[in-house]
């Protein structure tokens, strides 16, 4: 039973008065300090919608009131779309979904213990593994082809994922004549650009640089993008202790503005624009000022980010469910579990990186999406909590078994046994013989079984006559 769109919010990092502190100071921020914004286009727009722009120092400045005008303007919830209409997501509220993330340069393979450089054969193979694994959503390209050109890793990406997966597809995005290719090519898919913002099977994303910097190339990027209508995240990682001020509190606020930069030039360039607010916020190692992936204190200002999304009634884009491990080992599990299950009971829409990620979001497994999927499956049970109801509690049956009674042939135990309780695919529960007897094996061999399984005979998601009109257009796909 796949959990999926399920309500969070019971866990609260932030009360409502630290919500509005966070809030005034991030408004406070952008009225008195502003932020720095490269490109000519995107400055343009903002001095266009009034805000006070130092053109010598590329400053932008702009009142609550208008601020609060642009984030109104965004929808408080998107779909993003599959090629099959089961993986249909709504972003908004309290919704909760996660998927995979991040742009490795490499792959660990824990049978030799050793990394390589990761290819486009390693992105088809993940986006068929992920189309197989109910507890991750969607797909986020999760790596980045190291034998391509830069001008050709936009579309080969997302052709990768959109002919490899049925579940939505979102990626980061590197050069302009890349993010047009890969629009046109979701239209071919969808069948034409009409269609495709009926049913947006791909959306991008477009980060900010902490502290408070638009480059040239992200904003045009974002301009282009928020024109054709495509849902794009605003993310931003500042970095406890070097990018942003040390405190966790501090952090939230720049991670707020920088977010809110992006989320503001999208509706100033195409009101409307289905936007998503985001966040890759952690923490530092304070001996080096090293990036962290898997600190509990990524986990707490992603979900304090969450509740500000909450506030400002925006879709949530959060990161949670890597590790800094370097192998598949307890860190690696205790890491990716705790990140996720803080974003996902905080009630953040789309968990991004929450499967396969490890080594500073530097490396992906192939068996650590597996475990990952089983973790996830977990956390959604947790979200989904417990159910309190006169059927639930059983009353009648409870009375009817009396003391000393079981429940073990009673029909209710039938009829709610599978729904109410976790069934893992990979965790191991026989007793200490028959592990033996079956081999004997750990969570990672177990997991390698399952990937070679689910890889096997898997063909391409895209239709046949769609897949050659591609290929015939976009020249630059390696195949």
């Amino acid at each position: 039973m796949a959990r999926k769109g399920l309500d969070g919010g019971s866990f609260k990092v932030l009360d409502e008065e630290s919500i509005f502190k966070v809030h005034q100071t991030a408004m406070q921020v952008i009225e008195e300090v502003g932020f720095e914004v490269q490109s000519d286009t995107a400055l343009g727009l903002f001095e266009g919608a009034g805000a006070t722009v130092d053109r010598g120092k590329y400053l932008v400045r702009m009142k609550e009131s208008k601020v609060k005008e642009l984030i109104d303007a965004a929808p408080s919830e998107i779909r993003l779309c599959g090629q099959d209409s089961a993986h249909d997501l709504t972003l908004g509220g309290r919704r909760v979904y996660a998927g995979t993330g991040g742009t490795a340069l490499h792959v660990y393979d824990p049978r030799a213990n050793q990394t390589r450089l990761a290819s486009m054969d390693d992105l088809r193979c993940i986006a068929r593994l992920v189309n197989r694994l109910d507890n991750i959503h969607l797909f986020m390209l999760p790596t980045y082809p190291n034998e391509l050109p830069v001008e050709k890793v936009d579309v080969n990406r997302f052709f990768a994922g959109l002919d490899n997966t049925t579940k939505h597809v979102m990626g980061g995005v590197y050069t302009l004549d890349g993010v047009k290719s890969v629009i046109r090519m979701a239209e071919m898919v969808a069948g034409s650009d009409e269609a495709l913002r009926e049913r947006p099977l791909i959306s991008m994303i477009s980060c900010s640089i902490s502290p408070f910097r638009m480059d040239s190339t992200y904003g045009d990027l974002l301009v282009t993008i928020a024109r054709k209508g495509i849902p794009v995240a605003c993310p931003a990682e500042p970095l406890c202790g070097a990018t942003s001020p040390v405190t966790l509190a501090a952090n939230l606020v720049v991670q707020t503005v920088d977010s809110l930069m992006g989320v503001m030039l999208t509706q100033i360039a195409n009101p409307g624009t289905p936007v998503i607010f985001g966040s890759v916020a952690t923490s530092t190692d304070l001996r080096n000022l090293r990036y962290l992936a898997g600190s509990v204190e990524m986990g707490l200002i992603n979900a304090a980010g969450a509740q500000m999304a909450q506030f400002y009634r925006l879709p949530f884009y959060a990161t949670g469910g890597m590790t800094d491990s370097k192998t598949l080992d307890a860190q690696c599990g205790y890491e990716t579990a705790l990140t996720a299950q803080l974003c996902a009971l905080a009630g953040a829409n789309f968990i991004h990186d929450a499967a396969g990620l490890m080594e500073f979001a530097m490396t992906v497994c192939y068996e650590k999406y597996v475990i990952d999927n089983e973790i996830l499956g977990m956390v959604m049970r947790s979200v989904e909590g417990i159910r309190v109801d006169d059927e639930t509690l059983a009353f009648d049956l409870i009375k009817q078994a009396g003391p000393g009674g079981n429940f073990v042939a009673a029909r209710h135990t039938r009829r709610f046994m599978r729904s109410e309780h976790y069934q893992p695919t990979v965790s191991d529960r026989l007793s200490r013989e028959d592990w033996e007897t079956n081999g004997g094996l750990n969570t990672w061999e177990r997991a390698a079984k399952v990937v070679e399984d689910l890889l096997a005979g898997e063909g391409h998601s895209l239709p046949d006559a769609v897949r050659q009109q591609v290929l015939a257009e976009m020249k630059d796909i390696v195949d």
